[in-house]
């Protein structure tokens, strides 16, 4: 049985959430995209573990897999694998061998890069993580892999033909010295070393060794198939979400992989229809947010230091709404720390989000954040270049032109969300619950759980996967 969890929205929808609640049924959790720039938050029992690579369920004791879709950068794998150690915890973590490592110098190449598209206003406001850069490593066929960490001589080889490259494009290209350049490095090599053979060479080495150590490297295809075969329960965890997509989501601000479903294939090595053989669920805020640059045509307001979203009923109105549903829901970037934009829940994008990846259920969360407002609202369609338009255009710029048509919903009052959690769905709200069952008909998907609150228990279930 598989259940794959796939970000309906711009990512920060309460992934690690949905994955922390069906995981007690799942033997295994395998992340099968992106890097350390993505952010889970995970509360059980009172205590909040946030990670942004080891994949969620290892909070629950599952074994935790990092396909070869993913982008790994060993440092922060360690730290955060050391730091649930720390905390009493035991992960099980295993590598694809295929996975691309994040090198310093593609947090370095990150940085210059959106400093110079910040000049001409096409900076895509990425993590800063070397997450596109070792994408594009990759894809141009020069990258290195978990697998060559493994072999001392083939790792130099490899550094002596990259790294030259490297350090010519940021200095011949860009026209940043070395030193300016390294002073962004990290992976605790000191200033200087990020271009460096020899040091990259012996660091690395060392992140080979404690993964032949602790025996981590897998063939994820083989290792996943084989767990299935043994009747284990897997689920895929996708990082970002469906508007962040390389291929369909707004294009050029969106991530460097796929966390659409068809990524859950590619990202593992199983088949595309053992993915589609399972639950493939679609993770919806109630609201809508995003972090970075890009089209949002439901925003309600810029973030502290943008301008208000004025209008003539009431100056900074939808600024001040923006505001407070940033407060109430912590949209703060988990990675980054950043505050979000805010947005009414914007139905094209939704539509677009299911139709790419075929949602068989659905898991909303965040209800409880716009508790107590007046009015909710939702767009349901745009009108751009004279025409009424249902899912979100292929070309950002499009995008940019478009105009929402609203539709409001009455609000819901504040309630004890615990006391609902306990009681079930019918003690939702009824407007709330109004809202709720209008965006599954129109997604065509059941709802699968309803998010109301941090922790684990702050769900209402309506169906577990693993146990249909």
């Amino acid at each position: 049985m598989t259940v794959t969890i796939v970000g309906s929205q711009l990512g920060d929808e309460g992934k690690g959430r949905v994955v922390d609640l069906y995981g007690a049924s799942a033997d295994v959790v395998a992340r099968y995209q992106g890097g350390d720039n993505a952010g889970h938050t995970v509360v059980e029992g009172g205590n909040e573990y946030k990670l942004s690579l080891v994949p969620s369920g290892v909070v629950r004791g599952k074994v935790g897999v990092l396909g070869n879709g993913c982008v790994v950068n060993p440092d922060t794998l360690f730290d955060e694998i050391d730091t649930l150690r720390e905390r009493g915890l035991d992960p099980d973590v295993r590598l694809a061998r295929r996975a691309h490592v994040i090198l310093p110098y593609h947090r370095v190449l990150d940085g210059i890069e959106e400093d110079v598209k910040s000049d001409s206003d096409r900076k895509v406001g990425t993590t800063g993580r070397g997450i596109g850069p070792t994408y594009e490593d990759k894809a141009g066929r020069r990258g290195i892999r978990v697998g060559d960490l493994l072999d001392s001589e083939l790792l130099r080889e490899k550094l002596e033909y990259v790294v030259p490259q490297k350090r010519a494009l940021a200095e011949k290209v860009y026209g940043v010295s070395m030193n300016e350049a390294i002073e962004d490095s990290s992976d605790g090599l000191e200033t200087g070393e990020a271009f460096d053979v020899d040091a990259l060479h012996e660091q690395y080495e060392r992140y080979g060794e404690r993964l032949k150590e602790e025996n981590m490297t897998v063939e994820a295809g083989e290792f996943l198939s084989s767990r299935l075969d043994a009747g284990d329960g897997v689920i895929f965890e996708g990082a970002q979400g469906t508007l962040i997509d390389i291929d369909h989501g707004n294009y050029p601000y969106v991530t460097s992989s796929n966390p659409t479903a068809g990524g859950a294939a590619t990202g593992t090595g199983l088949s595309p229809g053992v993915i589609g053989d399972g639950d493939i669920i679609g993770i919806v805020k109630a609201y809508l947010t995003r972090v970075g640059s890009g089209p949002l045509p439901t925003e309600l307001g810029g973030v502290v230091g943008d301008t208000p979203d004025y209008d003539e009923q009431g100056a900074g109105k939808n600024e001040d709404l923006a505001e407070y549903i940033r407060e109430e829901g912590g949209e703060y970037g988990t990675v980054t720390g950043r505050p979000r934009r805010v947005a009414w829940l914007d139905m094209p994008m939704l539509r677009h989000a299911a139709r790419a990846s075929g949602f068989t259920g659905l898991a909303v969360n965040h209800i409880d954040v716009l508790a107590g407002l007046d009015e909710v609202k939702v767009g349901y369609s745009y009108d751009v270049d004279g025409e009424e338009i249902f899912t979100i255009p292929a070309t950002t710029e499009r995008w940019g032109r478009c105009e929402p048509n609203f539709r409001s919903f009455d609000g819901w009052p504040e309630v004890n969300w615990s006391e609902v959690a306990d009681e079930g769905y019918d003690a939702i709200p009824e407007n709330a619950r109004t809202y709720l069952e209008y965006i599954s008909d129109e997604l065509d998907a059941p709802i699968y759980a309803v998010g109301i609150g941090p922790s684990r228990e702050d769900t209402v279930v309506l169906e577990h996967p693993f146990e249909n």
